[in-house]
C-alpha cells in the first residue's frame, strides 16, 4: 500500500491565504486573531467535526490548559483539502470574504 500524497505547496499556500482572510475579519473571544491561533483553532474545530483525537492537557507550567494534536506539517494532501473544506464552511457561515483565487484541490475537484 503507499504512502498517502503530501500536500502540494499550492495547497499550503491557498490553507494560510484562507486562514489570513479569517484572520483579518473576524474577531474570537473579544479580538483578532493571528494567522496561527486561527490554524490552530480550525485544526482542532475540524478534527472534532470528524470525531478524531484532540487532548486537552493541563500547561506544564500550571498555567491553563493547552490542545495537542498533529499539526498540519504532518498532514497528507487530502487532509489538508478536508481541513480547507471546513474553513471555506465555517468561515462562509461567519462572513468572510475570501481573495483567494480558484484552485484545484488535492484529489483534482475544481474550487471556487
Amino acid at each position: 500500500m503507499s504512502e498517502p500524497k503530501l500536500r502540494s505547496t499550492e495547497a499550503n499556500a491557498r490553507l494560510h491565504a484562507m486562514l489570513t482572510d479569517v484572520s483579518q475579519q473576524v474577531d474570537w473571544a473579544g479580538k483578532r486573531r493571528d494567522v496561527l491561533t486561527w490554524k490552530r483553532l480550525m485544526t482542532a474545530a475540524w478534527l472534532r467535526a470528524k470525531n478524531e483525537h484532540v487532548e486537552i492537557l493541563p500547561a506544564i507550567d500550571g498555567k491553563g490548559f493547552d490542545v495537542i494534536y498533529e499539526p498540519t506539517s504532518k498532514m497528507n494532501g487530502a487532509q489538508v483539502s478536508e481541513l480547507m473544506e471546513y474553513v471555506d464552511a465555517w468561515g462562509t457561515e461567519a462572513g468572510v470574504k475570501f481573495r483567494a483565487p480558484a484552485y484545484h484541490d488535492e484529489v483534482g475537484r475544481r474550487r471556487d
